[in-house]
């Protein structure tokens, strides 16, 4: 790969090429806990503000918490699973070798 290809941030340097990918992940990491986060309060405020005595039960749990802490775990473990399977990659996060990160560019151009 030829150095006009290499990308250059607002400085003049040349950024590691896998800040882009960290970047990404970080994003992805906010997401999950922000939709987790959102589940668990509708479900928990939306559907638990009622009298007592409206609630039904799942498991001999109101379905409020049923849904929120029960059903909202088990969501968010298998979206966490999808997501590590086919978002996230395995990296170094080592210093690379010129010879590594001509690679790696190799690699992510293809």
């Amino acid at each position: 790969m030829s150095k006009e290809n290499v990308k250059l941030n607002k400085l003049g340097f040349e950024e590691d090429p896998r800040y882009a990918q960290c970047n990404k992940e970080a994003i992805i990491g906010i997401l999950l806990g922000a939709f987790n986060f959102l589940w668990w309060y509708l479900w928990g405020f939306g559907l638990g503000d009622r009298d007592v005595e409206e609630y039904s039960y799942i498991f001999g749990l109101p379905d409020w918490f049923f849904m929120s802490c029960v059903v909202g775990a088990i969501v968010i473990f298998i979206i966490v699973l999808l997501v590590i399977k086919f978002a996230l990659k395995h990296m170094s996060l080592e210093a690379l070798s010129e010879e590594e990160l001509e690679a790696y560019r190799e690699e992510q151009s293809k």
